[in-house]
């Protein structure tokens, strides 16, 4: 479903539900929703979000899922959530208050739910959130009790730093990471 300009504006600050569970190997968690993800409810909804290839190029899916596919993690121990969950048109838009506050929420869930590995997708997100400056791309050092803490690339299509066979290869060294 490609979204309306008006079903676009109406989307703003908007939150969508979480993919979670007991039992994940990866809760992967994006930085915010945008608005195509919040007029449909689905994570990295918006074309050209490099985060459903880079999961199956990086061995995470059988085969590419689409956003509305995205129930179909839970089966393969996966899930989604975000550091903040109000949605907008681009994350520059957040304020540095709203990550802090999104990083002890994400530590609530992340205790709640006790996935084995969480998956990070931006080092700026995560280095504000968790008051991590230095933080670098990959296996932190400190996890979130016995949750281990990775920063994966921000897959937006807007993160010129990384191509998507670069986001790929680093999905693909967390997975060979965790295993099954």
């Amino acid at each position: 479903m490609k979204p309306t300009a008006e079903q676009l504006a109406a989307a703003q600050d908007r939150t969508i539900e979480d993919v979670i569970g007991p039992d994940l190997r990866v809760l992967f968690c994006g930085i915010n929703p945008g608005l195509w993800s919040g007029a449909t409810g689905h994570h990295f909804a918006r074309p050209g979000n490099r985060f459903w290839p880079a999961l199956h190029r990086g061995g995470f899916t059988p085969r590419q899922l689409a956003p509305e596919e995205q129930g179909e993690l839970l089966g393969l121990g996966l899930g989604i959530t975000n550091v903040v969950a109000r949605t907008t048109a681009k994350a520059d838009e957040l304020s540095a208050e709203e990550y802090r506050v999104g990083g002890k929420a994400l530590v609530a869930r992340v205790e709640r739910w006790r996935p084995r590995t969480l998956a990070v997708l931006g080092i700026g997100a995560y280095r504000t959130a968790f008051g991590r400056p230095r933080a670098a791309v990959g296996r932190q050092e400190e996890g979130l009790g016995g949750t281990e803490v990775w920063v994966l690339p921000n897959p937006s299509g807007l993160n010129a730093h990384y191509t998507p066979d670069g986001i790929a290869a680093e999905f693909r060294r967390l997975r060979d990471a965790v295993g099954d």
